[in-house]
């Protein structure tokens, strides 16, 4: 059996190559250097395997993951169990669109931009945005990249982000804010929601923007139009994080005020991949359609009156001088934003508010279950209203990680242990409950996690 059947050097291969050179064998070839900088060991790793050997040694590693086929999952916390129209893999596996690079010849990239263009589009209408652009990494990524905008467009150096905003994304906005220049600002949550009068006490003359999610990290809907005055007021930007699939159900951000709306696109048809990769979007308002990373594609006629795609509105130091640059953000996300793309294009606007509509519905099934269980050793300590994800307050004592490996012996994946980003929820549990979550489902994960905690 041939062992490298895409590697195309042979022994023949080898023996030609070392004697069209001179060398008597591949060691000759690494004689200038010196014998005290190798490395004379045999390295830690295992013998060479056929393919054969090969692809069962990787299956048997690929088994070891709690993947979604083999177990319920009730985990959220940013990546979620959703339905995927099979019709999604069968159109990104086109090989034009699933080699396709970055499209920098548009008269030859015309698919890949019609494709971007409409994820754009669908995006504008889903956030009630004007502008949409495309290549967002991640949603996480995305709200960096807001609170960047805000700094250039406000010419202001302070950032306020609610504490209700995903542990992760508040990192990342951390990290990007320190390069800039930019103080952030983080407020507290009362009752699963942003603390209103603590936001009022910090907004000042240098705040640009106010970073928020809704729903938010611990599953709480926001009430921006609270929010959305004070922090206008002070002329600040306000920045929203959303699900887009729950914008089937809620109000739109631009509806709400916001200036710039972020999220990622993950619940739209994208696969949960043991985390990632996904795709972030980033809409914004008109006045601020020029500071948008990124790239946009626009729709245009050629000379013969022919409809058209083209990169525009490049805003990336690759393309314009390297001090009027926005962002560097660049690597090609159409992919996976033709994935949601696709997800929006066949469930249509109805099929989104029904899916959405099933997250909320059984996502209070499984809060009114847990609400109704015997014992008491479980409550539900937020009473804000929530989408699809809800926190969960434990007996004292509980060991939530220990908790969650008996869930995965009984075959769930469990919620999310608030106590490893919030100090102050130890012994709670964050539990998504999507639409691919059936009764009986949600009635025996109810009974197991009684079981479990009597």
């Amino acid at each position: 059996m041939m062992k490298h059947r895409y590697l195309p050097m042979t022994e023949q291969d080898q023996n030609e190559m070392l004697q069209t050179i001179g060398a008597d064998s591949i060691g000759q070839l690494f004689a200038d250097i010196p014998e005290s900088v190798r490395y004379t060991g045999k390295l830690p790793m295992s013998e060479a395997l056929d393919e054969d050997a090969l692809l069962r040694h990787m299956s048997s590693l690929s088994n070891q993951n709690a993947d979604f086929d083999r177990y319920t999952c009730f985990l959220g916390a940013g990546i979620y169990d959703h339905h995927i129209p099979v019709v999604i893999n069968h159109i990104i596996s086109r090989s034009e669109f699933y080699t396709a690079y970055t499209p920098y010849q548009p008269e030859i990239s015309q698919g890949e931009l019609q494709a971007i263009f409409e994820f754009q589009s669908y995006i504008c209408e889903l956030t009630g945005m004007a502008v949409a652009n495309a290549s967002m990494y991640d949603g996480a990524t995305a709200l960096a990249e807001a609170a960047a905008l805000a700094g250039g467009a406000t010419k202001r150096r302070q950032i306020i982000i609610s504490r209700t905003v995903h542990p992760e994304a508040r990192e990342i906005v951390k990290t990007s804010a320190h390069g800039l220049n930019m103080k952030i600002i983080e407020i507290g949550h009362s009752n699963g929601v942003t603390d209103l009068s603590e936001l009022e006490a910090a907004m000042s003359e240098d705040t640009a923007a106010v970073l928020i999610q809704s729903p938010n990290f611990l599953g709480c809907i926001e009430d921006v139009r609270s929010i959305e005055p004070v922090v206008h007021a002070k002329g600040g930007l306000l920045v929203m994080s959303v699900n887009p699939l729950s914008l089937g159900l809620l109000e739109s951000p631009g509806q709400l005020g916001a200036d710039v709306a972020v999220g990622d696109a993950q619940p739209l048809g994208i696969p949960a991949a043991l985390g990632g990769p996904t795709c972030g979007f980033f809409a914004v308002s008109e006045p601020l359609m020029r500071r948008m990373p990124g790239r946009i594609v626009g729709q245009t006629v050629d000379r013969d009156g022919k409809r058209g795609f083209v990169l525009t509105l490049q805003t990336r130091e690759q393309h314009i001088r390297r001090e009027k640059a926005t962002s560097n953000i660049c690597s090609n996300q159409a992919l996976l934003a033709l994935c949601a793309s696709v997800y929006m294009s066949v469930m249509g606007k109805t099929g989104i508010q029904e899916a959405a509509l099933l997250n909320l519905r059984k996502a209070h099934y499984a809060a009114d279950s847990i609400r109704a269980s015997t014992g008491g050793a479980m409550t539900l300590p937020f009473f804000s209203s929530f989408y699809n994800e809800f926190a969960v307050k434990l007996s004292d004592g509980t060991d939530v990680k220990a908790l969650n490996a008996r869930l995965l012996q009984a075959g769930f994946l469990g919620g999310y242990d608030l106590g490893d980003a919030y100090p102050e929820l130890k012994g709670h549990i964050l539990i998504a409950v999507t639409e691919r979550r059936t009764k009986d489902e949600i009635d025996r994960f109810v009974l197991e996690l009684e079981a479990c905690l009597s």
